[in-house]
């Protein structure tokens, strides 16, 4: 079985999400959504989540593409669950392309996917602003 794992906030989901989670899922048999929780938003992100991270959650697994959801906590967890988990592809969109390249020493395909052009949480936060 080939596993699949992305990272994200998933706030204000939207079908750029679903895109994405659409597209990891086809690279496996087994996609683990890795979501950002409150504390770790806001401490190291400086980002306030509309929807709590129990709220989060809920939303992304309900998706059928996914087949397990698990908070993040750290930056550096990532490595930890590489193998904890048994991953084989590392999944995020292409934004952050080359940030996490050192997941290859870990054994892992890492895959920059691109994002739907269009949408994004941070328009929707902008466009809601205005």
């Amino acid at each position: 079985m080939k596993r699949v794992i992305t990272y994200g906030t998933f706030d204000l989901l939207h079908y750029g999400h679903i895109n994405l989670l659409k597209r990891a899922k086809s690279l496996g048999d087994y996609l683990i959504v890795v979501i950002s929780t409150d504390e770790f938003n806001w401490v190291e992100k400086q980002k306030k989540c509309y929807f709590s991270y129990e709220q989060r959650k809920s939303l992304v697994e309900a998706i059928r593409y996914v087949d397990l959801v698990i908070p993040e906590t750290t930056w550096e967890q990532k490595k930890t669950d590489m193998h904890e988990y048994h991953i084989d592809t590392f999944v995020m969109g292409n934004d952050w392309k080359g940030k996490f390249d050192f997941l290859r020493d870990e054994g892992v395909e890492v895959v920059y996917l691109d994002r739907t052009p269009e949408i994004s949480t941070s328009q929707i936060k902008y466009d809601l602003k205005k």
